[in-house]
Protein backbone atom coordinates (compact mmCIF):
# COMPACT_ATOMS: atom_id res chain seq x y z
CA UNK A 1 0.00 0.00 0.00
CA UNK A 2 1.45 3.43 -0.78
CA UNK A 3 2.40 5.54 2.31
CA UNK A 4 -0.56 8.03 4.03
CA UNK A 5 0.81 11.66 2.24
CA UNK A 6 2.14 14.09 5.54
CA UNK A 7 -0.84 16.26 6.32
CA UNK A 8 0.05 19.94 5.31
CA UNK A 9 1.71 21.51 8.05
CA UNK A 10 -0.63 24.96 7.48
CA UNK A 11 -3.52 22.73 7.96
CA UNK A 12 -2.82 20.60 10.62
CA UNK A 13 -1.42 23.49 12.58
CA UNK A 14 -3.05 26.88 13.72
CA UNK A 15 -0.13 29.19 13.34
CA UNK A 16 -2.07 31.57 14.74
CA UNK A 17 -1.70 29.70 18.02
CA UNK A 18 1.52 28.85 17.35
CA UNK A 19 2.35 33.07 17.33
CA UNK A 20 0.15 33.48 20.31
CA UNK A 21 2.44 30.72 21.83
CA UNK A 22 5.70 32.44 20.84
CA UNK A 23 4.27 35.95 22.13
CA UNK A 24 3.67 34.33 25.72
CA UNK A 25 7.02 32.65 26.01
CA UNK A 26 8.83 35.81 24.77
CA UNK A 27 7.06 38.58 26.94
CA UNK A 28 6.70 36.03 29.88
CA UNK A 29 10.41 35.09 29.79
CA UNK A 30 12.22 36.46 32.88
CA UNK A 31 8.98 34.99 34.44
CA UNK A 32 9.90 31.81 33.81
CA UNK A 33 13.10 32.04 34.51
CA UNK A 34 12.73 33.53 37.93
CA UNK A 35 9.81 31.09 38.92
CA UNK A 36 12.19 28.19 39.03
CA UNK A 37 14.91 30.26 40.99
CA UNK A 38 12.54 31.65 43.53
CA UNK A 39 11.12 28.00 43.80
CA UNK A 40 15.27 26.27 44.39
CA UNK A 41 15.78 29.05 47.01
CA UNK A 42 12.58 28.53 49.07
CA UNK A 43 13.19 24.93 49.16
CA UNK A 44 16.83 25.54 50.35
CA UNK A 45 15.50 27.45 53.20
CA UNK A 46 12.90 24.58 53.79
CA UNK A 47 15.57 22.15 54.34
CA UNK A 48 18.11 24.39 56.39
CA UNK A 49 15.88 25.09 58.98
CA UNK A 50 15.02 28.09 60.79
CA UNK A 51 18.16 27.15 63.72
CA UNK A 52 20.83 27.15 60.82
CA UNK A 53 19.33 30.04 58.71
CA UNK A 54 20.15 31.87 62.31
CA UNK A 55 23.56 30.40 62.59
CA UNK A 56 24.42 31.61 59.20
CA UNK A 57 23.37 35.12 59.58
CA UNK A 58 24.99 35.47 63.14
CA UNK A 59 28.11 34.30 61.35
CA UNK A 60 28.38 36.97 58.78
CA UNK A 61 29.65 38.84 62.06
CA UNK A 62 27.73 42.58 60.93
CA UNK A 63 27.77 45.34 63.52
CA UNK A 64 25.73 47.93 63.82
CA UNK A 65 27.52 50.32 62.49
CA UNK A 66 27.35 48.42 59.27
CA UNK A 67 23.81 47.66 58.94
CA UNK A 68 22.81 51.65 59.60
CA UNK A 69 25.46 52.25 57.03
CA UNK A 70 23.53 50.04 54.60
CA UNK A 71 20.41 51.19 55.73
CA UNK A 72 21.09 54.92 55.21
CA UNK A 73 22.73 53.48 51.81
CA UNK A 74 19.16 51.81 51.02
CA UNK A 75 17.70 55.00 51.81
CA UNK A 76 20.08 57.31 49.87
CA UNK A 77 19.65 55.61 46.46
CA UNK A 78 15.83 55.43 47.07
CA UNK A 79 15.60 58.74 47.77
CA UNK A 80 17.51 59.81 44.36
CA UNK A 81 15.61 57.24 42.48
CA UNK A 82 12.42 58.91 43.25
CA UNK A 83 13.62 62.26 43.32
CA UNK A 84 14.58 61.73 39.48
CA UNK A 85 11.64 60.09 38.04
CA UNK A 86 10.03 62.43 35.73
CA UNK A 87 6.61 63.71 37.09
CA UNK A 88 3.46 61.76 35.64
CA UNK A 89 1.11 63.96 34.12
CA UNK A 90 -2.70 63.00 34.25
CA UNK A 91 -5.21 64.02 31.42
CA UNK A 92 -8.19 65.39 34.20
CA UNK A 93 -10.79 65.92 31.48
CA UNK A 94 -11.19 67.94 28.14
CA UNK A 95 -14.11 69.49 26.46
CA UNK A 96 -14.76 69.14 22.96
CA UNK A 97 -16.65 72.27 21.02
CA UNK A 98 -20.35 71.76 19.75
CA UNK A 99 -21.04 73.67 16.81
CA UNK A 100 -24.19 75.83 16.66
CA UNK A 101 -26.97 74.31 14.42
CA UNK A 102 -27.07 77.48 12.45
CA UNK A 103 -23.31 76.60 11.11
CA UNK A 104 -24.10 73.81 9.74
CA UNK A 105 -23.38 73.41 6.21
CA UNK A 106 -25.27 70.23 3.98
CA UNK A 107 -23.06 68.97 0.56
CA UNK A 108 -25.91 70.70 -1.59
CA UNK A 109 -25.78 73.90 0.18
CA UNK A 110 -22.00 73.62 0.36
CA UNK A 111 -21.77 72.89 -3.56
CA UNK A 112 -24.73 75.36 -4.37
CA UNK A 113 -22.40 78.07 -2.84
CA UNK A 114 -19.19 76.73 -5.03
CA UNK A 115 -21.08 77.19 -8.31
CA UNK A 116 -22.62 80.98 -7.26
CA UNK A 117 -19.13 81.59 -6.40
CA UNK A 118 -17.39 80.21 -9.75
CA UNK A 119 -20.10 80.79 -12.24
CA UNK A 120 -17.20 81.32 -14.98
CA UNK A 121 -15.07 78.40 -14.22
CA UNK A 122 -17.37 75.28 -14.12
CA UNK A 123 -13.98 73.14 -14.07
CA UNK A 124 -12.98 73.91 -10.50
CA UNK A 125 -16.59 73.29 -9.86
CA UNK A 126 -16.55 70.04 -10.96
CA UNK A 127 -13.18 68.90 -9.64
CA UNK A 128 -14.56 70.34 -6.00
CA UNK A 129 -17.62 68.11 -6.70
CA UNK A 130 -15.41 64.99 -7.25
CA UNK A 131 -13.65 65.98 -4.09
CA UNK A 132 -16.81 66.21 -1.60
CA UNK A 133 -18.21 63.80 -2.89
CA UNK A 134 -15.52 60.67 -2.23
CA UNK A 135 -14.73 62.71 1.20
CA UNK A 136 -16.25 60.78 3.27
CA UNK A 137 -18.03 63.75 4.98
CA UNK A 138 -21.85 63.63 5.83
CA UNK A 139 -24.13 66.13 5.98
CA UNK A 140 -23.43 67.65 9.58
CA UNK A 141 -20.50 69.17 9.42
CA UNK A 142 -20.21 73.22 10.35
CA UNK A 143 -18.72 75.86 9.09
CA UNK A 144 -18.51 79.74 10.32
CA UNK A 145 -20.89 82.43 9.60
CA UNK A 146 -18.29 84.61 7.55
CA UNK A 147 -18.33 81.68 5.04
CA UNK A 148 -21.98 81.19 4.64
CA UNK A 149 -22.04 84.97 3.17
CA UNK A 150 -21.66 84.93 -0.83
CA UNK A 151 -19.31 85.73 -1.17
CA UNK A 152 -17.19 84.97 2.80
CA UNK A 153 -16.46 87.43 4.60
CA UNK A 154 -13.22 86.96 5.68
CA UNK A 155 -12.43 89.78 8.02
CA UNK A 156 -10.42 90.11 11.28
CA UNK A 157 -13.48 90.84 12.92
CA UNK A 158 -15.69 87.66 11.64
CA UNK A 159 -12.49 85.88 12.33
CA UNK A 160 -11.95 87.09 16.11
CA UNK A 161 -15.98 86.59 16.31
CA UNK A 162 -15.32 82.63 15.25
CA UNK A 163 -11.82 82.04 17.75
CA UNK A 164 -14.06 83.26 20.67
CA UNK A 165 -16.75 81.40 19.74
CA UNK A 166 -15.29 77.94 19.60
CA UNK A 167 -12.77 78.65 21.98
CA UNK A 168 -14.69 80.23 24.95
CA UNK A 169 -17.55 77.50 24.41
CA UNK A 170 -14.61 74.97 24.89
CA UNK A 171 -12.93 76.18 27.85
CA UNK A 172 -16.65 77.07 29.28
CA UNK A 173 -17.66 73.55 29.34
CA UNK A 174 -14.43 72.15 30.66
CA UNK A 175 -14.46 74.57 33.45
CA UNK A 176 -18.57 72.97 34.12
CA UNK A 177 -16.95 69.77 33.65
CA UNK A 178 -13.92 69.31 36.33
CA UNK A 179 -14.62 72.90 38.75
CA UNK A 180 -11.80 74.49 37.45
CA UNK A 181 -10.95 78.07 38.67
CA UNK A 182 -9.07 80.39 36.55
CA UNK A 183 -7.12 81.40 39.23
CA UNK A 184 -5.89 77.65 39.28
CA UNK A 185 -4.68 77.78 35.45
CA UNK A 186 -0.69 78.08 36.07
CA UNK A 187 -0.24 77.19 32.31
CA UNK A 188 -1.78 77.85 28.87
CA UNK A 189 -0.56 76.80 25.81
CA UNK A 190 -3.34 77.74 22.23
CA UNK A 191 -2.27 75.90 19.14
CA UNK A 192 -3.95 77.26 16.37
CA UNK A 193 -2.10 77.27 13.10
CA UNK A 194 -3.34 79.77 10.22
CA UNK A 195 -4.70 82.89 12.45
CA UNK A 196 -2.82 84.43 14.08
CA UNK A 197 -3.64 87.87 15.80
CA UNK A 198 -1.99 90.34 17.51
CA UNK A 199 -3.08 90.03 20.27
CA UNK A 200 -2.38 86.37 20.76
CA UNK A 201 -5.39 84.03 20.93
CA UNK A 202 -3.59 82.94 24.52
CA UNK A 203 -3.65 87.06 25.44
CA UNK A 204 -7.58 87.10 24.60
CA UNK A 205 -8.13 83.95 26.75
CA UNK A 206 -5.78 85.79 29.65
CA UNK A 207 -8.43 88.75 29.05
CA UNK A 208 -11.58 86.44 29.02
CA UNK A 209 -11.48 84.35 32.04
CA UNK A 210 -8.81 86.97 33.79
CA UNK A 211 -6.28 84.59 34.39
CA UNK A 212 -2.89 85.01 37.19
CA UNK A 213 -0.17 87.68 35.98
CA UNK A 214 2.40 85.01 36.44
CA UNK A 215 0.30 82.40 34.62
CA UNK A 216 2.95 80.98 31.74
CA UNK A 217 1.18 81.48 28.22
CA UNK A 218 2.15 79.99 25.32
CA UNK A 219 0.82 80.51 21.26
CA UNK A 220 1.64 78.00 18.60
CA UNK A 221 1.07 79.25 14.89
CA UNK A 222 2.16 77.93 11.71
CA UNK A 223 2.53 73.89 13.13
CA UNK A 224 -0.30 72.47 11.27
CA UNK A 225 -2.94 69.75 12.26
CA UNK A 226 -0.67 67.78 14.77
CA UNK A 227 0.40 71.09 16.74
CA UNK A 228 -2.45 69.83 19.30
CA UNK A 229 0.39 66.58 20.36
CA UNK A 230 3.01 69.55 20.24
CA UNK A 231 1.09 71.71 22.38
CA UNK A 232 0.59 68.43 24.67
CA UNK A 233 3.99 67.66 24.50
CA UNK A 234 5.14 71.09 25.47
CA UNK A 235 2.99 71.19 28.15
CA UNK A 236 4.21 67.83 30.05
CA UNK A 237 7.93 69.77 29.54
CA UNK A 238 6.83 72.85 31.89
CA UNK A 239 4.55 70.50 34.32
CA UNK A 240 8.03 68.77 34.47
CA UNK A 241 9.89 71.41 35.92
CA UNK A 242 7.13 73.63 37.87
CA UNK A 243 5.42 71.25 40.59
CA UNK A 244 2.05 71.42 41.39
CA UNK A 245 0.62 73.09 38.37
CA UNK A 246 -2.52 72.71 36.15
CA UNK A 247 -1.95 73.19 32.19
CA UNK A 248 -4.61 74.47 29.82
CA UNK A 249 -4.28 73.19 26.30
CA UNK A 250 -6.60 74.58 23.70
CA UNK A 251 -6.61 73.06 20.45
CA UNK A 252 -8.00 74.87 17.29
CA UNK A 253 -8.32 75.91 13.88
CA UNK A 254 -9.69 79.46 12.60
CA UNK A 255 -11.82 78.30 9.14
CA UNK A 256 -13.22 82.08 8.17
CA UNK A 257 -9.79 84.26 6.35
CA UNK A 258 -8.52 80.68 5.20
CA UNK A 259 -11.16 80.13 2.32
CA UNK A 260 -9.65 79.63 -1.26
CA UNK A 261 -11.12 81.94 -3.47
CA UNK A 262 -9.11 80.95 -6.58
CA UNK A 263 -8.88 78.37 -9.21
CA UNK A 264 -5.51 76.40 -8.43
CA UNK A 265 -6.68 72.74 -7.85
CA UNK A 266 -4.06 71.89 -5.11
CA UNK A 267 -5.53 74.61 -3.53
CA UNK A 268 -9.09 73.78 -3.68
CA UNK A 269 -9.17 70.53 -1.44
CA UNK A 270 -8.93 72.45 1.95
CA UNK A 271 -12.32 74.37 1.32
CA UNK A 272 -13.82 71.13 0.47
CA UNK A 273 -12.22 69.29 3.65
CA UNK A 274 -11.76 71.88 6.62
CA UNK A 275 -14.54 72.57 9.10
CA UNK A 276 -14.97 74.23 12.43
CA UNK A 277 -13.75 72.44 15.80
CA UNK A 278 -11.95 73.40 19.01
CA UNK A 279 -10.85 71.13 22.09
CA UNK A 280 -9.95 72.32 25.38
CA UNK A 281 -7.75 70.03 28.05
CA UNK A 282 -6.51 70.21 31.46
CA UNK A 283 -2.92 68.44 31.96
CA UNK A 284 -2.18 68.14 35.82
CA UNK A 285 0.64 66.87 37.77
CA UNK A 286 -0.83 67.52 41.00
CA UNK A 287 -0.64 63.72 43.11
CA UNK A 288 -4.78 64.61 44.09
CA UNK A 289 -5.64 64.68 40.35
CA UNK A 290 -4.56 61.35 40.04
CA UNK A 291 -7.78 59.66 41.35
CA UNK A 292 -10.03 61.54 39.48
CA UNK A 293 -8.60 61.82 36.20
CA UNK A 294 -9.08 60.13 33.15
CA UNK A 295 -5.80 59.15 31.54
CA UNK A 296 -2.59 59.75 32.33
CA UNK A 297 0.41 60.47 29.46
CA UNK A 298 2.68 57.80 29.13
CA UNK A 299 4.78 58.96 25.98
CA UNK A 300 4.98 61.68 22.92
CA UNK A 301 7.17 61.27 20.08
CA UNK A 302 7.80 63.74 17.51
CA UNK A 303 9.05 63.76 13.75
CA UNK A 304 9.97 66.24 11.59
CA UNK A 305 11.01 65.48 7.77
CA UNK A 306 11.25 69.45 7.61
CA UNK A 307 15.06 68.94 6.52
CA UNK A 308 13.83 67.47 2.98
CA UNK A 309 12.54 69.93 0.48
CA UNK A 310 9.75 67.37 -0.82
CA UNK A 311 8.04 67.10 2.85
CA UNK A 312 8.93 70.82 3.31
CA UNK A 313 6.99 71.94 0.36
CA UNK A 314 4.36 69.17 0.44
CA UNK A 315 1.86 71.62 2.45
CA UNK A 316 2.65 75.13 1.19
CA UNK A 317 1.08 78.69 2.20
CA UNK A 318 1.34 80.41 -0.59
CA UNK A 319 -0.12 82.89 -3.31
CA UNK A 320 -1.39 81.52 -6.87
CA UNK A 321 -0.94 83.75 -9.99
CA UNK A 322 -4.12 85.75 -9.89
CA UNK A 323 -2.83 86.44 -6.17
CA UNK A 324 -4.97 84.81 -4.45
CA UNK A 325 -3.29 82.80 -0.80
CA UNK A 326 -4.35 79.17 -0.10
CA UNK A 327 -2.85 76.37 1.01
CA UNK A 328 -1.12 74.08 -1.33
CA UNK A 329 -1.43 70.41 -0.94
CA UNK A 330 0.76 68.37 -2.91
CA UNK A 331 0.24 64.97 -5.28
CA UNK A 332 3.78 63.75 -2.54
CA UNK A 333 1.40 64.34 0.22
CA UNK A 334 0.40 60.89 0.76
CA UNK A 335 3.64 59.02 0.02
CA UNK A 336 6.01 61.75 2.39
CA UNK A 337 3.09 60.93 5.43
CA UNK A 338 3.99 57.49 5.18
CA UNK A 339 7.54 57.91 5.44
CA UNK A 340 7.28 60.25 8.44
CA UNK A 341 4.79 57.94 9.71
CA UNK A 342 7.23 55.17 9.55
CA UNK A 343 10.44 56.75 10.82
CA UNK A 344 7.56 57.61 14.31
CA UNK A 345 6.76 54.16 14.62
CA UNK A 346 10.45 52.74 14.56
CA UNK A 347 11.04 55.32 17.73
CA UNK A 348 7.98 54.39 19.09
CA UNK A 349 7.50 50.96 19.04
CA UNK A 350 10.34 49.79 21.10
CA UNK A 351 8.55 51.97 23.82
CA UNK A 352 5.21 50.12 23.34
CA UNK A 353 5.49 46.85 21.90
CA UNK A 354 5.70 43.33 23.58
CA UNK A 355 9.62 41.88 23.34
CA UNK A 356 8.22 39.02 21.13
CA UNK A 357 7.13 41.75 17.93
CA UNK A 358 10.63 43.79 18.85
CA UNK A 359 12.54 40.34 18.60
CA UNK A 360 10.38 39.32 15.16
CA UNK A 361 11.49 42.80 13.98
CA UNK A 362 14.58 42.64 14.66
CA UNK A 363 15.72 39.36 13.31
CA UNK A 364 13.52 40.56 9.92
CA UNK A 365 15.61 43.62 9.80
CA UNK A 366 18.95 41.30 9.98
CA UNK A 367 17.53 39.00 7.65
CA UNK A 368 16.96 41.61 5.19
CA UNK A 369 20.39 42.73 5.67
CA UNK A 370 22.27 39.81 5.67
CA UNK A 371 20.55 37.28 3.74
CA UNK A 372 17.82 38.07 1.57
CA UNK A 373 16.94 41.92 0.87
CA UNK A 374 13.64 40.05 -1.31
CA UNK A 375 12.15 39.53 2.31
CA UNK A 376 9.33 41.28 3.13
CA UNK A 377 9.75 43.87 6.39
CA UNK A 378 8.21 42.85 9.22
CA UNK A 379 5.15 45.28 10.47
CA UNK A 380 4.94 45.17 14.13
CA UNK A 381 1.07 44.35 15.77
CA UNK A 382 0.56 47.58 17.31
CA UNK A 383 -3.00 46.05 18.20
CA UNK A 384 -0.92 44.33 21.42
CA UNK A 385 0.29 47.48 22.31
CA UNK A 386 -2.72 50.10 22.00
CA UNK A 387 -6.47 48.75 22.65
CA UNK A 388 -8.18 52.16 21.16
CA UNK A 389 -6.19 54.20 17.76
CA UNK A 390 -6.88 57.83 17.48
CA UNK A 391 -5.61 58.59 13.81
CA UNK A 392 -6.00 62.43 12.71
CA UNK A 393 -9.07 62.56 10.47
CA UNK A 394 -7.27 64.64 7.63
CA UNK A 395 -9.36 62.49 4.73
CA UNK A 396 -10.29 59.45 3.56
CA UNK A 397 -6.91 58.56 2.15
CA UNK A 398 -5.58 59.09 5.15
CA UNK A 399 -7.04 56.86 7.42
CA UNK A 400 -7.45 54.22 4.76
CA UNK A 401 -3.26 54.45 4.52
CA UNK A 402 -3.06 54.08 7.81
CA UNK A 403 -5.48 51.36 8.34
CA UNK A 404 -3.48 49.66 5.76
CA UNK A 405 -0.05 49.85 7.05
CA UNK A 406 -0.44 49.18 10.40
CA UNK A 407 -2.79 46.08 9.45
CA UNK A 408 -6.46 47.41 11.88
CA UNK A 409 -9.08 46.38 11.60
CA UNK A 410 -12.54 48.39 10.95
CA UNK A 411 -13.04 48.71 14.63
CA UNK A 412 -9.90 49.95 15.25
CA UNK A 413 -10.02 53.35 12.51
CA UNK A 414 -14.09 53.88 13.32
CA UNK A 415 -13.69 56.34 15.49
CA UNK A 416 -11.58 57.88 12.84
CA UNK A 417 -14.00 57.61 10.39
CA UNK A 418 -16.89 59.01 11.82
CA UNK A 419 -15.49 61.64 13.19
CA UNK A 420 -14.68 62.80 9.75
CA UNK A 421 -18.18 62.00 8.40
CA UNK A 422 -19.90 64.23 11.38
CA UNK A 423 -17.36 67.22 12.11
CA UNK A 424 -14.98 67.32 9.17
CA UNK A 425 -11.13 67.67 9.35
CA UNK A 426 -11.34 70.28 12.29
CA UNK A 427 -7.10 70.03 12.07
CA UNK A 428 -5.65 69.27 15.37
CA UNK A 429 -8.99 69.12 17.76
CA UNK A 430 -9.64 65.70 15.64
CA UNK A 431 -8.01 63.42 17.96
CA UNK A 432 -10.08 64.84 20.67
CA UNK A 433 -13.30 64.26 19.30
CA UNK A 434 -12.12 61.04 18.18
CA UNK A 435 -11.07 60.19 22.01
CA UNK A 436 -14.96 61.69 22.58
CA UNK A 437 -16.06 58.80 20.27
CA UNK A 438 -14.65 55.89 21.72
CA UNK A 439 -15.68 57.28 25.12
CA UNK A 440 -19.48 57.98 24.30
CA UNK A 441 -19.96 54.52 23.13
CA UNK A 442 -18.74 53.04 26.12
CA UNK A 443 -15.75 51.16 24.91
CA UNK A 444 -13.20 52.69 27.24
CA UNK A 445 -11.92 50.25 30.22
CA UNK A 446 -9.29 50.98 33.05
CA UNK A 447 -5.99 50.27 31.80
CA UNK A 448 -6.78 50.42 28.21
CA UNK A 449 -3.97 52.00 25.69
CA UNK A 450 -4.70 54.93 23.34
CA UNK A 451 -2.82 55.78 20.52
CA UNK A 452 -3.18 59.65 19.02
CA UNK A 453 -1.38 59.84 15.52
CA UNK A 454 -1.20 63.28 13.99
CA UNK A 455 0.21 64.53 10.87
CA UNK A 456 0.25 68.21 10.12
CA UNK A 457 2.69 70.67 7.50
CA UNK A 458 6.37 70.49 7.75
CA UNK A 459 6.11 67.63 7.66
CA UNK A 460 5.26 66.57 10.78
CA UNK A 461 4.01 62.92 12.44
CA UNK A 462 3.63 63.02 16.08
CA UNK A 463 2.13 60.56 18.44
CA UNK A 464 0.83 60.62 21.99
CA UNK A 465 0.38 57.39 24.47
CA UNK A 466 -2.45 57.35 26.98
CA UNK A 467 -3.02 54.89 29.81
CA UNK A 468 -7.07 54.79 30.60
CA UNK A 469 -6.92 55.45 35.18
CA UNK A 470 -10.66 54.49 35.51
CA UNK A 471 -13.60 52.96 33.33
CA UNK A 472 -15.32 56.10 31.56
CA UNK A 473 -18.54 56.10 31.76
CA UNK A 474 -20.44 56.68 28.99
CA UNK A 475 -21.01 60.80 28.99
CA UNK A 476 -24.33 62.41 28.87
CA UNK A 477 -22.79 65.42 27.20
CA UNK A 478 -20.15 66.54 24.55
CA UNK A 479 -20.35 66.48 20.63
CA UNK A 480 -22.15 63.04 20.60
CA UNK A 481 -24.47 63.52 23.04
CA UNK A 482 -27.29 64.28 20.59
CA UNK A 483 -26.29 61.44 17.57
CA UNK A 484 -24.37 58.50 18.94
CA UNK A 485 -26.94 56.47 18.93
CA UNK A 486 -26.82 56.51 14.60
CA UNK A 487 -23.12 55.83 14.87
CA UNK A 488 -21.27 53.47 13.11
CA UNK A 489 -23.13 54.52 10.01
CA UNK A 490 -22.08 53.44 6.35
CA UNK A 491 -20.09 55.40 4.35
CA UNK A 492 -19.61 54.50 0.82
CA UNK A 493 -17.12 55.42 -1.68
CA UNK A 494 -18.96 57.87 -3.71
CA UNK A 495 -21.95 60.03 -2.26
CA UNK A 496 -23.56 61.53 -5.87
CA UNK A 497 -25.16 64.91 -5.37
Amino acid sequence: MPAAPLPEFSRSVKLKYVKLGYQYLVNNFLTFLLVPAMATVALELVRLGPDEILAKWRSLNLDLVEILASALLIVFAATVYFMSRPRPVFLVDYACFKPPCYCRVPSASFMEHIRLLNLDDPKSVQFQTRILERSGLGEETYLPPANHFIPPNPTMEASRAEAQLVIFSAIDDLIRKTGLKPKDIDILVVNCSLFSPTPSLSAMIVNKYKLRSNIRSFNLSGMGCSAGLISIDLARDLLQVHPNSNALVISTEIITPNFYPGKQRSMLLPNCLFRMGAAAILLSNRRREARRAKYRLVHVVRTHKGADDRAYLCVYEEEDPQGHSGISLSKDLMAIAGEALKSNITTIGPLVLPVSEQLLFFFTLVGRKLINPKWKPYIPDFKLAFEHFCIHAGGRAVIDELQKNLQLSPEHVEASRMTLHRFGNTSSSSLWYELNYIESKGRMRRGDRVWQIGFGSGFKCNSAVWKCNRTIKTPVDGPWADCIHRYPVDIPEVVKF
